[in-house]
């Protein structure tokens, strides 16, 4: 039973799934979709062009569908197309693309906590995960499972990858590769997000290979691009997440992000030494 609060404001053009609620004060446009068992708690606003996947609780004083922030946008028809099971906490803005036909995406699971901003184009993978504030500049990306400590920022265009986890109030100017942990203004990489990788099932041996990849491709005798040429070329250590950090590598636009120098650090970090299981 889909239950509407009788001072929500519902367009007649709104489709609801089984078992929506639209808690009080919440306003739904015309082109709209809700799925199944979708919660809208209250003062939630879902502008037109929106879809939203079923499970989702969304909270006060969200605002979807937004028209974007962007000079070159003339009113063009786009969206913003949101998973299933995606949790959207107070305040957060969610734009949508710039560009007809285009979307901005946030994928199953995600859990975007008060005041985040996901700007126009961008796309966020599967279970990413925002703290407070967080703000993602347009045609920004994340990929399954990244983490974004407290006011963290993203640059437009900037890729950060699978299972990385960014520190809060960094600033992340360049693309930054899978597994990775990042913090500092700019952003500089850490080590390797072992708790992440664990969590998602792969063993000392896996996040021992990928650490010596990127030992190879950050700390050897060779240039970045070099390294990652010869790398590529050699069909060394080309397990799955290897093949993956190629890949997101070369596709890179904005430039990658740089490891900190152990000389700066003034030690080893805990990532340089032995890895368990």
């Amino acid at each position: 039973m889909t239950r509407v609060h009788p001072t929500a404001i519902v367009s007649p053009g709104a489709e609801l799934g089984e078992g929506v609620t639209v808690g009080p004060y919440c306003i739904v446009g015309d082109r709209v979709k809700i799925g199944d068992q979708t919660v809208l708690e209250s003062f939630v606003t879902v502008l037109d062009f929106t879809e939203i996947g079923p499970g989702c609780r969304i909270t006060q004083n969200a605002v979807l569908g937004g028209e974007p922030q962007d000079v070159s946008f003339k009113g063009e028809e786009s969206r913003v197309r949101i998973g299933a099971g995606v949790i959207i906490r107070e305040n957060v803005t969610i734009h949508r693309g710039v560009g007809e036909g285009t979307s901005t995406v946030v994928g199953d699971g995600c859990f975007l906590m008060e005041g985040v901003h996901i700007g126009h184009n961008v796309v966020l993978g599967r279970n990413v995960v925002m703290a407070n504030k967080v703000g993602m500049a347009g045609f920004s990306e994340a990929g399954d499972g990244a983490v974004f400590g407290g006011m963290a920022g993203v640059h437009q265009f900037v890729r950060v990858g699978k299972l990385c986890m960014i520190g809060g109030l960094s600033k992340i100017v360049k693309d930054v590769p899978p597994f990775l942990t990042v913090d500092g203004h700019p952003g500089e990489i850490y080590g390797l997000n072992k708790v992440g990788m664990r969590r998602a099932g792969y063993d000392g041996a896996a996040r021992a290979a990928v650490k010596s990849f990127y030992d190879r491709l950050f700390r050897g005798d060779l240039p970045f691009r070099q390294a990652l040429s010869a790398l590529a070329s050699s069909g060394e250590g080309q397990e799955a997440a290897a093949r993956e950090i190629i890949e997101f590598c070369s596709g890179s636009s904005r430039g990658v992000t740089l490891w900190r120098s152990r000389r700066r650090q003034g030690e080893e970090t805990a990532d340089d030494q032995a890895t368990g299981p």
